[in-house]
């Protein structure tokens, strides 16, 4: 039997994000993009009710395209209120517009949201060796610089905390515990 982290649990949906995605590097924008999304959604909540809505969140925001969430209108917005698919939060919904936003400004300075974020770890993922779950922190001095050029260019829902799940999440970090079987494959 594989060794996990301890969070992945026994759910199928939090073994199979475990096992093929947590920790995987991410270097497309669109992806990146999804992870801020659901990353921001999460707060306050757990990530498995993240995950089992996760499919609709991509059905229903466009696959993540960021052009099209940038031009979303009142009616959309209405209509993402009312779906029961997502997390229903107008500040969260709002937050996921004004980031596409935020990221097409980006885009018009000539940057890729892979290059703008990945240079908060210099390009390449931090390798840590946690012996135990409770080692790992919430957040770093790389999450809180992160959380303040976000915030500094416009964008919602980034804290230092939300912005370190995301640098866990997109494999910017390496934070599975050096017993999962997931450590090694990423190290």
């Amino acid at each position: 039997m594989k060794k996990r982290c301890q969070w992945a649990g026994e759910h199928p949906i939090m073994i199979d994000y475990h096992d093929m995605e947590w920790g995987e590097a991410v270097h497309e924008d669109r992806l990146l993009f999804e992870f801020l999304v659901l990353e921001g959604a999460q707060a306050g909540l757990s990530w498995s009710t993240v995950l089992k809505k996760r499919a609709h969140y991509k059905k229903v925001f466009d696959n993540f395209a960021i052009e099209k969430i940038a031009r979303y209108d009142e009616k959309k917005r209405g209509e993402l209120l009312s779906d029961p698919g997502i997390i229903r939060n107008r500040l969260k919904i709002e937050a996921t517009i004004s980031n596409a936003q935020a990221c097409l400004a980006l885009f018009d300075q000539g940057e890729t949201l892979d290059s703008w974020l990945w240079r908060f770890v210099d390009g390449r993922p931090i390798q840590n060796s946690w012996l135990r779950p409770e080692a790992i922190p919430t957040q770093t001095s790389e999450s809180e610089a992160m959380s303040r050029e976000l915030k500094r260019r416009g964008f919602r829902f980034v804290g230092p905390t939300i912005c370190y799940a995301f640098m866990q999440a997109t494999g910017m970090v390496n934070d599975h515990t050096i017993d999962c079987f997931r450590h090694a494959e990423l190290a």
